[in-house]
């Protein structure tokens, strides 16, 4: 028998150990995409949460930013400054309100701003789960013929602004 035959199993245990330790030093992306990209928006009727402003459904047929948020979450706070510079550049944004309620979105608006032009409770998170949404904050582009363009997980940051903009234009 060869002498090299005898470091074959040797050579095939690093081999498989290398792979094994490149997928577990690999980040992973864990980003959930949604299947609704480029498929038309489901039917989102919601009533209004708070008093004066129309619930979902107000901004149909133009292009705009759906903005899924909720008073109680800490990324959503930090986005605000975000989305009040995205509605001072004449992006419209609709707010979809994840589990919330009324007294304290009401609380949020006034520390944070309100860059919504209208704000739909989705108490069960059924409007979520429809577009496909893992979590909050999260926003989709939607163009004039109702269809998802673009999906941004997580809170929108002073870098992502320029690009939402540009989509929400090219939705047109």
């Amino acid at each position: 028998m060869k002498r090299w035959l005898l470091w074959t199993p040797l050579a095939a245990f690093v081999a498989i150990a290398a792979v094994v330790a490149f997928g577990l030093f690999r980040p992973a992306d864990r980003t959930v995409r949604s299947a609704m990209i480029g498929k038309p928006l489901p039917d989102i009727t919601l009533p209004a949460i708070v008093p004066g402003k129309p619930g979902s459904g107000a901004l149909t047929g133009k292009p705009r930013l759906i903005n899924i948020f909720a008073s109680w979450c800490i990324p959503c706070i930090a986005e605000a400054p975000q989305l009040m510079r995205l509605k001072a550049l004449g992006v419209p944004i609709e707010g979809i309100a994840i589990r919330d309620t009324a007294p304290a979105l009401a609380t949020f608006l006034r520390q944070n701003g309100d860059p919504y032009a209208s704000i739909g409770d989705d108490r069960q998170s059924a409007v979520q789960l429809a577009l496909g949404s893992s979590g909050v904050p999260e926003s989709f582009v939607v163009d004039g013929q109702g269809r998802i363009v673009l999906q941004h997980v997580g809170d929108i940051r002073a870098g992502d602004v320029a690009q939402i903009a540009a989509a929400v234009k090219a939705a047109r």
